[in-house]
């Protein structure tokens, strides 16, 4: 099932053409008598804020639905748009989860994201630049939480500064950035006590985003006394996705269900 996120004009259309629109594609779990509610990951692909990876969107959530876990993948937006389309579609994924979740027999409060590469780095902004809603909004959907409450990043840019991914960089600030928009979006400096609990892995030797914005997320998580795993492969190629067939990285998966079930995500086995 693929869904518009919002139902009428959308925030900084530059067009109307159906693929300008930002989606979501749901692969929720089959209806089971007597279930509990079940947790929810909405999946950000990566692709350099040029395109959305297809190896980083399906894949994961049918990987997620094997967990107990609802997936969504987000269509987001990504060059010629540029900041803040892609976080606005983000928060606006979560709300929409948020707001669906008895209707979809979802747990509020296990709604989680995973970013690949620069969908990592939209990833670490939605959960360093969320809000707690609009009360007096007339759309419900924006009267949600916009804040997830677990992340999972892989191989994710993080930084605008030194170490960034160049490309990424310029597909979402353009340029000739300004110096207050770079330093907000480095996402290592906006990690508070608030961000949520985090599960991250790289490749030592990634050639393409370096595994310093791995490190400097991971650092600053520290300081904040945020709960984190971080687990960085010897080598690697980057994009590697599931990476079923990487001989060292296709333990990632297994790594983070453990974390999700000690984080209580999911139920210990």
């Amino acid at each position: 099932m693929n869904m518009d996120l919002w139902t009428d004009q959308f925030p900084y259309a530059l067009g109307t053409e159906h693929e300008q629109r930002p989606t979501i594609t749901c692969y929720l779990l089959p209806d089971e008598a007597g279930r509990e509610a079940a947790p929810a990951v909405i999946v950000f692909p990566g692709g350099g804020y040029t395109h959305r990876a297809d190896h980083e969107g399906e894949p994961i959530a049918r990987w997620l639905n094997t967990l107990g876990i609802h997936a969504f993948v987000l269509n987001y937006r990504v060059a010629p748009y540029r900041h803040p389309a892609p976080l606005t579609d983000a928060q606006r994924a979560i709300r929409t989860v948020r707001a669906r979740a008895a209707e979809w027999h979802i747990d509020p409060r296990r709604i989680g994201i995973l970013g690949f590469s620069a969908g990592g780095h939209l990833a670490s902004t939605a959960g360093t630049h969320f809000d707690h809603g609009q009360p007096e909004a007339e759309d419900p959907i924006e009267r949600m939480s916009s804040r997830p409450d677990f992340m999972i990043l892989c191989y994710p840019v993080i930084t605008m500064g030194d170490y960034t991914h160049e490309g990424s960089r310029e597909n979402l600030l353009g340029p000739d950035a300004d110096p207050e928009l770079v330093e907000s979006l480095s996402n290592e400096r906006q990690v508070t006590p608030e961000t949520p609990p985090t599960f991250i892995w790289h490749t030592s030797d990634d050639g393409a985003v370096p595994v310093e914005n791995a490190l400097l997320f991971a650092g600053a998580l520290s300081r904040a006394k945020v709960s984190f795993e971080l687990h960085s492969f010897m080598s690697g190629r980057h994009g590697l996705g599931l990476a079923e067939d990487h001989p060292e990285a296709y333990v990632w998966t297994e790594l983070c269900e453990r974390w999700m079930r000690k984080l209580g995500v999911l139920g210990l086995k």
